[in-house]
């Protein structure tokens, strides 16, 4: 019923127990990982889990990875999520249901507040308020990875945006053919970027990425 699409950069502390807590879930009849030319050992965890496991040379960005990993899923329904989710994974039940009950098209996973929060909040202001002016919607995770959809929702997001605009992308794109978004609120967790010089280069290359995805959004809506 559902295929599990996971793209990985570096993320052998958490892929073992990410797919573990995947396949747990009974609907569950597909788990494949893109290692994005992963310099540790996330591809052999990944495999032992029980994953199924595409392998990149190098490091693509999480679009292009994900771009590689679509035309290997089976299954009618897609949830996509990120490799450092562990145990929490598992609740990927609760954010299939209701695509699964035939309520909505497209579920975005919602996390509770972190207790540090490792950036200020302007990328996902600035998703917020771009998804917003697009398409009506208000989002309160609009760029949250963990997400579930009918395959015809994939096909119309699809190819997804490079780099980190992946999920504005394909939010802007489901809305504006109609399909119903719904957020759902879950307990899922995974690491904090923090706010350090990493934490601050990743902030600033999500920013962009999410603006460039915003500029050409806007473009298409013009034609």
């Amino acid at each position: 019923m559902i295929s599990v699409l996971i793209p990985a950069y570096n993320e052998v502390d958490g892929i073992f127990d990410t797919v573990k807590a995947v396949l747990g879930v009974p609907e569950v009849k597909q788990v494949v990982v893109v290692d994005d030319g992963s310099q540790d050992e996330t591809a052999v965890q990944a495999r032992l889990a029980g994953a199924q496991v595409i392998s990149l040379s190098q490091n693509s960005g999480k679009g292009k990875a994900m771009n590689l990993g679509v035309s290997h899923l089976t299954q009618p329904i897609i949830a996509l999520l990120d490799g450092d989710l562990g145990s929490s994974a598992g609740q990927l039940e609760l954010l299939a249901r209701p695509v699964l009950d035939g309520d909505a098209d497209l579920t975005i996973a919602t996390f509770p507040p972190v207790k540090k929060a490792g950036g200020f909040g302007f990328v996902k202001r600035l998703a917020r308020e771009g998804i917003r002016i697009h398409t009506g919607l208000h989002l309160d995770a609009p760029i949250s990875g963990q997400r579930v959809m009918r395959r015809e929702v994939l096909e119309v997001v699809t190819p997804f945006a490079s780099g980190y605009g992946v999920e504005v992308g394909m939010t802007i794109a489901a809305a504006r053919h109609g399909f119903r978004v719904q957020e759902v609120p879950t307990t899922m967790s995974h690491r904090v970027t923090g706010r350090d010089w990493s934490g601050f280069r990743h902030r600033a290359k999500q920013f962009w990425h999410v603006l460039l995805v915003l500029c050409r959004s806007a473009r298409k809506e013009v034609r």
